[in-house]
């Protein structure tokens, strides 16, 4: 189970962090994926766009290859009961560790003037939402590890008050550790709200893709053979090996090492697999979008399907807790 919140457009980190593992584990497992609209109510008060900003996500997630057939892709608002599960887990919750999550402390900095109790209370819905399913696997990016150890001690203090009902929750990818995708700029991650010209996200045109590639940082060039790349430099050969071929990888690895290196080439090339990659991506998202019927069927059959297995879980629930009156 994993959710992505409709706060902007998606970009290469959501892909390569998040939905890049959806696609495989459609296949593999029973899987819960989900555009969570009510977590960007705590910091987007503002829903004049949440309606278009919910189908870009379905439409996006779709044309990377999610297979509604396949998986449960549904929005958080259509099944009621993680709210009332998201109310349980609130008793088993504390201010002082919730006070302490480092989103928290992020949001508060960047939104002072916004420090709801939804803000606060964040990881406990996130909780909710996943032992909703009794999800054993969990997709996340690095950001999101912290709430997903709030999991497990949620599911942890529910099953030893009321009895075993949750497995905890475990970070899942395939082969390797959870992909941090870094941002044109090299100050940090990619963003679907914050740097946008450092961003690329999956919707940009191809002359945008090239001109945010083009003004990543660069320095001078390496002066000593097989010298270690600064973070920055770093950076662009990440983004590279996510979108390039072997052998070009391996061009752009050799002429830096013997100080050969011609930056400008290195980051036209990126800027044309970008291309590539990104084009074929933003030709399918438009084609769905224009499919209001498709959608539609999209978000029933998603909640119809959410909604069984969390109407199980919550039966589980209330007798554990002993909310059986008759």
């Amino acid at each position: 189970m994993s959710g992505i919140r409709p706060t902007g457009f998606l970009h290469l980190g959501n892909y390569f962090g998040a939905i890049r593992n959806y696609i495989k584990m459609q296949d593999e497992f029973e899987c819960y994926f989900m555009v969570a609209d009510l977590h960007s109510l705590t910091t987007h008060p503002d829903t004049k766009e949440l309606k278009n900003h919910v189908h870009r996500v379905l439409a996006e997630n779709i044309a990377c290859g999610l297979d509604p057939n396949k998986a449960a892709f549904y929005c958080q608002s259509h099944v009621h009961e993680t709210t009332e599960l998201y109310l349980y887990l609130n008793m088993l919750a504390y201010k002082g560790e919730l006070e302490k999550t480092a989103t928290f402390k992020d949001k508060v900095r960047l939104h002072p003037e916004n420090v709801n109790a939804g803000l606060l209370t964040y990881p406990v819905l996130q909780a909710a939402d996943i032992i909703l399913h009794r999800a054993k696997y969990v997709p996340v990016g690095k950001d999101q590890e912290q709430h997903l150890e709030m999991a497990r001690n949620y599911v942890n203090r529910f099953n030893h008050r009321y009895g075993e009902v949750f497995p905890e929750p475990q970070a899942f990818n395939y082969g390797g550790e959870l992909v941090k995708v870094p941002s044109l700029d090299g100050t940090g991650k990619m963003s679907k709200s914050d740097n946008q010209m450092a961003t690329l996200y999956l919707a940009d045109e191809d002359d945008i893709i090239r001109k945010k590639v083009m003004k990543a940082k660069t320095d001078s060039g390496p002066t000593e053979a097989n010298a270690s790349k600064p973070d920055y430099i770093e950076n662009i050969f990440l983004l590279l090996k996510l979108v390039a071929a072997p052998d070009t990888i391996e061009k752009f690895e050799a002429d830096y090492n013997n100080c050969t290196i011609r930056y400008g080439d290195l980051k036209k090339q990126l800027a044309e697999d970008m291309v590539n990659f990104i084009a074929p991506i933003r030709s399918k998202v438009d084609a769905i979008l224009n499919d209001k019927a498709y959608l539609k069927k999209v978000m029933e059959q998603g909640a119809e399907k959410a909604n069984a297995s969390a109407g199980a879980t919550m039966k589980l629930v209330r007798e554990a807790i002993g909310l059986n009156y008759f």
